[in-house]
């Protein structure tokens, strides 16, 4: 951990470019990130804060085939909806890049030839899955199948998003191409490896010694089990049509996986941000006192925590990230986000229903923020936090002060009036030296907070300073006071106007916005002398007497049920579409797949067997542990059909077995064997069942 660090450089996870950003996205990476790169400058840092448009993803080539255009439209297209998002939502970029750009294709391949040259690469000729319909190798999502690990039978060919687990697309069980729905076979193809088991030593001592303590439980602990899982080495190069070439002779028809090339277009957004500048970018990714950080979602930390880290290890000049602050997932009314379901809240569609209230959703999502656990956005919970929070608390005691203070003193700062004490003359009463103390507490509360990546925690001590507000209001009650007192209404009100002179400032890394709207109510311009942590911290004179404030406007505005319903509606909307859809799907006939011959059929030994015992396999929602009598064994065989039948219904019953299946082990489990079943009309599974009279266990089925 750097103490004191000459600049930081904050990176925000690129995000895909195949499709717009939604609610998950910013709660999970972009605004922590935007408030942790606000925050240091509201300091003076200095900071480079880098991201871009991930344009190499398997998964923009998988939307240019179903939309049948190219992977070009498809990029151009998004990028330009993803940009006006963050610039919509006050996400600060220093530089937002493309990794489509030529400065991004330079620097992946000059930093590949590096590795290369210096011999950091394996290069061997392997068995990977390829759709022979499509002829094409299935890498990362082109395949699906079942998790290895945890049973999911969506997961991907790179990452099961389920349990976590970063994987190979020849670890998934039961795989199958998302291009045609064929099962793959397995081809030689050539490929270049990161030896990762070379830097065994090198992460454990970085990592699990030198950062056990500073980085987030959930990401060190995904850390050190990837680590003490034995690390492998891992393919850095794919057989795809789409991407940044491989730079090396012999590798034609070869590009750079998009887990070696995203990473580095932090490097190369830096080297775009440093020539339009005119500054250098090398001490931003070279110098020793420079703090880098990733902000990332969870899905994401195996790449940012070892695989980035050995590579830029390997090339020997780069500095390494002082934190990863991952977040985990966030939900939406009890569902996970899914792009492909529509199961979001889209930005952009989002600015439609609420204009101008960015800063809500802002607000909304630091306060329920993923940081420790996968959290859910429910849109009752952003009307209540609108609603009772940012309307009754921060902006009904901002509101009451300019109301007062224009309709007591026409907009003018009062003079506090010294009052006759036992000890003589003072201005401030005890109440108001205590408020005016918390008052200048609160920045080193917030600033502790921030810099320990606990940003929900952080704005739980703003709205802090917003109750601090009310509660001095309405203990003093100056609108009484004024009856019989009017000389003490003066301190009252100068005491509520540092108040919200403080919070002005204070709010601005979460709420932009609405720092701009307070600051041009209380009428505080550049030129006047800026209000920053510090001095909110060492003085009491923020607005000074005399200073003009302007006309009260409203911070934010009540949300109403109706509006609330109308989202509800939306989604409950998008669920029966997607349920239409599903069952529509499953109604349809399969056309005939490819020809094969008689000996293709005779390979398959499909016997008549009896399920003996059925259970439900621990920690795996489809997945049953069946023991089934074959005849000529007693076998176990692991079927994902727990979410259609109980166990205790199937057993005794009569079932297909193809015996001769190659065994595979699930979740420890070695499954001998698959149960042969077919979908109905109503979609719903059933067993190929050979319930003829007279047929035992054992016999063929031909």
């Amino acid at each position: 951990m750097i103490q004191n660090p000459k600049r930081y450089t904050i990176t925000a996870a690129l995000p895909y470019t195949n499709g717009p950003i939604h609610i998950g996205h910013l709660a999970g990476v972009y605004v922590p990130a935007d408030i942790y790169s606000r925050y240091l400058r509201a300091h003076n840092k200095d900071v480079l804060f880098v991201c871009g448009s991930d344009e190499h993803g398997v998964a923009i080539s998988m939307k240019a085939k179903k939309e049948g255009i190219t992977p070009q439209e498809v990029i151009d297209k998004y990028d330009v909806i993803i940009r006006k998002s963050f610039i919509d939502f006050g996400v600060s970029f220093d530089n937002y890049s493309r990794t489509s750009a030529k400065i991004h294709h330079d620097t992946a391949q000059d930093f590949f030839k590096k590795l290369y040259e210096q011999g950091d690469f394996i290069e061997q000729v392997t068995e990977q899955l390829y759709d022979a319909k499509a002829d094409q190798f299935l890498a990362d999502r082109f395949v699906t199948g079942t998790c290895p690990k945890c049973g999911n039978e969506e997961a991907y060919g790179d990452q099961c998003e389920k349990c976590g687990s970063t994987l190979n697309a020849t670890d998934l069980i039961n795989p199958k191409s998302t291009i045609t729905g064929e099962i793959p076979v397995m081809k030689a193809t050539k490929h270049w490896f990161l030896p990762l088991d070379r830097y065994d030593a090198f992460l454990r001592e970085w990592i699990l010694e030198g950062h056990k303590n500073d980085w987030k439980p959930n990401v060190y602990g995904q850390v050190k089990s990837w680590i003490d899982g034995g690390l492998e080495p891992r393919a850095v190069t794919r057989d795809l049509d789409w991407g940044i070439d491989v730079p090396v002779e012999g590798a034609e028809g070869k590009k750079l996986y998009v887990w070696f090339d995203a990473p580095i277009g932090y490097i190369s957004a830096s080297k775009e941000w440093a020539l339009r500048e005119g500054k250098e970018w090398e001490p931003y990714w070279k110098d020793q006192d420079t703090k880098l950080v990733h902000f990332i979602g969870k899905d994401n930390i195996v790449f940012h925590c070892v695989i980035f880290p050995a590579m830029l290890k390997a090339e020997g000049s780069y500095i390494l990230p002082d934190n990863v602050p991952a977040n985990e997932f966030l939900n939406l009314e009890g569902n996970k986000l899914s792009t492909s379901k529509n199961w979001a809240v889209w930005l952009h569609e989002y600015l439609e229903e609420f204009p101008g209230q960015q800063d809500v959703l802002r607000y909304a999502l630091t306060s329920n923020a993923p940081e420790t656990k996968d959290n859910d956005f429910t849109w009752k919970d952003f009307q209540a936090r609108n609603n009772n929070e940012l309307v009754a608390i921060f902006g009904n005691f901002i509101n009451r002060v300019v109301v007062l203070t224009n309709k007591y003193y026409n907009g003018i700062v009062p003079t506090p009036i010294s009052l006759t004490t036992e000890g003589g003359m003072t201005e401030f009463t005890e109440v108001d030296l205590q408020t005016l103390a918390e008052l200048k507490a609160y920045p080193a509360v917030i600033s502790s907070s921030i810099e320990r990546y606990r940003f929900r925690e952080a704005l739980g001590e703003l709205m802090n300073v917003a109750r601090l507000g009310n509660k001095y209001l309405a203990d003093e009650e100056p609108w009484k006071v004024m009856k019989d007192n009017p000389e003490r209404v003066h301190t009252q009100m100068y005491v509520a106007l540092q108040i919200s002179a403080a919070l002005s400032t204070l709010c601005e890394p979460f709420l932009p916005f609405t720092s701009e709207k307070l600051k041009r109510i209380l009428n505080i311009t550049a030129a006047d002398a800026p209000i920053t942590w510090d001095t909110i911290s060492e003085s009491s004179d923020l607005l000074v007497a005399g200073h003009q404030i302007g006309q009260a406007e409203l911070l934010f505005s009540k949300i109403e049920d109706e509006e609330i319903q109308k989202q509800i509606d939306k989604l409950e909307a998008t669920k029966t579409a997607n349920k239409e859809e599903i069952a529509s799907s499953l109604a349809k006939t399969e056309p005939q797949k490819e020809t094969i011959q008689f000996e293709d059929f005779a390979k398959m030994d499909i016997r008549v067997g009896t399920i003996l015992e059925a259970e439900k396999m621990p920690k795996a929602n489809k997945l049953l542990v069946l023991k089934v009598d074959t005849g000529i064994d007693v076998r176990t065989i692991v079927s994902g059909i727990a979410e259609s039948f109980k166990p205790e219904d199937i057993i005794g019953k009569r079932v297909s077995v193809l015996v001769n299946l190659a065994p595979r082990a699930l979740r420890g489990v070695e499954s001998q064997g698959m149960i042969l079943m077919a979908t109905n009309t109503e979609g719903k599974l059933v067993f190929i069942n050979p319930d003829a009279e007279g047929v035992p266990n054992g016999d063929m089925v031909s």
